[in-house]
Parts: structure tokens; sequence; C-alpha cells
């Protein structure tokens, strides 16, 4: 696509996902017309209407799409850097390494404010993948290598978890929840929680695409062309787990977008990085933010995890591209 194509691409991709969100608004345990949904956005009254569209649904749903393009810009960033289209942040470990921790904080250090589990999640998730990346030989091994590597890792990771549930008690109810991912009672709070580290993540790749793109090809162009290995690679690797560690805290693991998103956006075939990771991140958001409404829509008035929605959205597409012989970096057919 040309440029041109690729912002109008983006555009629509928005559109759907704003309208979605505006679909959001008039769901749930009380149903609201979209008249009235409308009259409250734009003139809030302080009843119950207004209430549940500003207090309750709107920064759900915006909270879902900045989780959404963080975790697909996330994953982009992650298939480049190890030119591997199987890595994203659940198959690279990321995931559970932010978790985990973030886990264990809230069960042994319950005074520990949540301000800090961005943090934790950080280092845990830096962490889980410089592991699966020493097991894939610097992601520069065999796909295979990789998705063995993070699984492995993620699998102990896992366990520990489990076992850390197993002596929660009564809270273990919501941390269940937690950790299937989801954005059930997400407020402004959570959403202000979270863009930092999303928009980190989603700038940051847009102006270092230059030095993502150059990660395409192989280590000896890449430093024939002068990048210095050495430094950009750490960079870029945490620049990839900046959204996981904003979004793990407020939505648990969220699976296969940052699997499914970034190879969605390269079988439209934007000319330049910068379209890829601006498509990967619109896509994201949409898909999470359809994600969230169809969570609190098929089960009305209890709710499904979001985590479990993108996995059924996701995983079909994923089985769709592995079949269809499309799953690789170009988004060309092999």
């Amino acid at each position: 696509m040309s440029p041109r194509q690729s912002f109008l691409a983006i555009g629509l991709i928005v559109i759907a996902a704003i309208l979605a969100a505006m679909f959001g608004l008039l769901i749930g345990a009380k149903t609201l017309s979209a008249e009235t949904a409308i009259r409250v956005l734009l003139a809030p009254d302080g009843k119950i209407e207004s209430i549940l569209v500003w207090t309750l649904r709107l920064p759900r749903s915006l909270t879902a799409a900045a989780g959404g393009a963080g975790l697909a810009v996330s994953g982009y960033v992650l298939q480049t850097l190890t030119r591997n289209p199987l890595a994203d942040p659940g198959i690279t470990g990321v995931t559970s390494g932010a978790v985990a921790p973030i886990v264990c904080c809230f069960v042994f250090l319950p005074w520990l404010s949540p301000a800090y589990y961005p943090f934790i999640g950080l280092a845990g998730g830096l962490a889980a993948a410089s592991v699966t990346f020493w097991v894939s030989h610097g992601g520069q091994g065999r796909p295979l290598q990789l998705a063995l590597g993070g699984v492995s890792v993620s699998l102990f990771l896992g366990a520990i978890t489990t076992y850390v549930l197993l002596l929660t008690g009564p809270q273990s109810a919501s941390l269940l929840f937690w950790l299937a991912g989801g954005f059930q009672g997400r407020t402004w709070s959570h959403l202000l929680y979270m863009l930092p580290w999303t928009i980190a993540g989603v700038a940051g790749a847009l102006l270092l695409r230059r030095v993502i793109a150059m990660f395409m090809l192989s280590d000896h162009a890449a430093a024939g062309m002068g990048l210095q290995l050495g430094l950009w690679k750490p960079l870029i690797l945490i620049l990839a787990v900046l959204p996981v560690a904003g979004v793990a805290p407020v939505a648990g693991p969220v699976a296969f977008v940052g699997l499914a998103a970034p190879h969605i956006a390269r079988l439209l075939k934007p000319r330049g990085t910068g379209w890829e990771i601006g498509l990967s991140a619109a896509l994201g958001a949409l898909i999470v933010t359809v994600a969230d409404v169809l969570a609190r829509s098929i089960a009305i008035p209890r709710e499904l995890p979001v985590g479990i929605v993108t996995a059924l959205l996701g995983g079909p597409v994923f089985i769709y591209l592995v079949q269809r012989g499309r799953l690789s970096l170009a988004g060309e057919a092999r």
C-alpha cells in the first residue's frame, strides 16, 4: 500500500475501534439506548446513565484500546528484533515474566504500592525474555527453538504463579480472573496508570522505526550498515517490554494480540516500517476493544475474561495464517 492508503487503512481501523467502544457504552447489566449514551456522553448530568457511561464503560473501553495497541506493537518489535514470526509477549515468556513477580508481590508484599508493579513487571519481563533469547541463541535460532524456550520459561513461571495462588486463600478468585486477562472495573485511574507505558512503547517504536527496520536484516548486514548491536538490541528489547509492563498490572495477560495483529498488518503490505507499526497498533486496539465488548455481552450479567475471548479470536486467525503459508515477516506467502 502507498502511504496514503496506509493512512486511510489506519483511519478506518481506528473508526471501527471507536464504533466498537461506542457500542460498548450501550451494553451491560443495564442496557442504554444509543440516543441516551450520546446525550450523557456530550452532557454528563450525574444521573445513573451518566455514571454508567463516564465512570464504568468509557474508561474501560479506552483502557482496552490502549492495552491492545501496546501489546500489538510489543509483538511487532519482538518479531522484528528476533526475525522470528512466532515471537510475541506470550510465546517469548515476557508476559509470564511480568505477571509472576507481580502476583508474588501482591501476595507476599501486600503493603507494596501498585505504582511499583510496572517496574517489577518490566524487570521480570526482561529477565524472562533474556532467558528465552539465550535458549534460542539470541533469538536467532529456528522458530521452534524460540517457541520451545519461551514455552519452557512460561511453564516454569506459571508453576510458580500457581503455587503462590494456592497460598492466597480467599484472594485466589480475584487473582484467577485477573490472570485470565480482563478489564472489568477499570477506571480512569487505571487508564492513566497504563498510558505512559503504552505510549512510551508505541511512540518509541515509531521514533526508532529505522533502527527496528535494520533488525529485519542479518546481524552482519545490520552491523555493516553501522548499527551498534550491543547498544541497540537491549534498548529495543526494553522498548518491546514497556507496554507489557504497563498492561499486565491492569489487565493481566491478554493472549494472541501481540502475535496476530502484526501479521495481519503485514498482510495489508504497507510501505515502510512506520506504517506497519501504526497498523499493528490500530489493529491491536480494535481486536481488544471488540473482545472486551464480547466478553461483557455474551453472558450478561456475568462476564468472560478478555484473555479467553482474544484467544478465541486470535487463534483461528493465526491458524489461518499458518495454513495459508503467510506467516512471515514480510507479509508474503512462503
